[in-house]
């Protein structure tokens, strides 16, 4: 799938949690958001602090089909869309202890959130089930060509 397809089919799914999705699709989609929002913040710098409510926008904007596509990649590799907030409750604790001056629970609590991330990272590169899965068709058979 080639960048301007991804970034359509993500949009035109915009809301669809279920199926799958390739790693181009949602690496494009991926390097289209951060692409715009690094875009926006360097005109809002240079220009005016007022177009910040742009990158405000973009962002309510691309919420939705970001996650959607998120979990569609994660449902590629046989795992459940769920799975995109596993650091959640780790990264609340370490705010969380950060404040009560606990920093060796801190610490602890930082390193598993990370860990975690490298973890989606680790999925969200990892080759997607070439037969069908418990999420959907296989997407990636190959198409014959008669002559």
């Amino acid at each position: 799938m080639n960048f301007l397809d991804a970034v359509k089919t993500c949009y035109k799914n915009y809301a669809k949690f279920e199926g799958r999705a390739s790693r181009s699709e949602f690496w494009y989609f991926w390097l289209f958001n951060y692409a715009i929002y690094a875009i926006l913040i360097i005109i809002a710098w240079n220009i005016s602090l007022k177009f910040f409510w742009f990158l405000g926008l973009f962002f309510l904007v691309n919420f939705i089909p970001y996650i959607a596509v998120t979990a569609r990649r994660l449902h590629d590799v046989n795992k459940s869309g769920w799975f995109q907030i596993l650091p959640l409750p780790f990264s609340i604790l370490d705010r969380i202890l950060e404040r009560t001056s606990q920093e060796g629970l801190s610490t602890i609590s930082a390193l598993i959130t990370t860990g975690l991330y490298i973890y989606l990272i680790v999925l969200w590169c990892t080759k997607g089930d070439e037969k069908n899965n418990r999420f959907g068709k296989n997407i990636y058979k190959k198409i014959k060509k008669r002559r």
